[in-house]
């Protein structure tokens, strides 16, 4: 195994971990406007703590490759569900969201993100992760 494939996962998972993280944090630091949206949406603003401590913890440990499985399983359910949830807009026919680009493209971009984690959850950590840990 060449140096790249030995920090690739590494890399990969700091990338990965870094979106959730600090959208846990943002909404952290609009909690009002984020519990307001997810009512707006459908989804009761009562479970935002549960959504940040998903975004936050799963992150982390992708971040230090600690469970690195189970968190790569929770943040690509939560990118999946998210997608479904909060970018196939309710009401709307599959075809109307299709036709406003900006939502498809961020649709698209979390299925992308639950596939990375498909991959993780194959593959696990790589070396440099808690995982590993003898």
């Amino acid at each position: 195994m060449n140096q790249l494939q030995i920090i690739a996962p590494l890399v990969g998972r700091v990338l990965l971990s870094s979106i959730f993280i600090i959208a846990g944090l943002s909404k952290i630091g609009a909690y009002g406007a984020t519990a307001g949206y997810m009512d707006m949406m459908g989804v009761p603003g009562g479970l935002l703590p549960i959504v940040i401590l998903v975004e936050i913890g799963a992150g982390i440990m992708l971040l230090v490759g600690w469970q690195t499985r189970l968190a790569a399983v929770l943040l690509g359910g939560f990118s999946v569900l998210s997608a479904i949830v909060f970018h196939l807009i309710p009401g709307l026919g599959l075809q109307d969201v299709m036709a406003q680009q900006a939502e498809i493209n961020i649709f698209m971009k979390n299925m992308a993100i639950a596939g990375g984690m498909a991959v993780v959850f194959a593959f696990g950590a790589g070396r440099f992760a808690f995982d590993n840990r003898a």
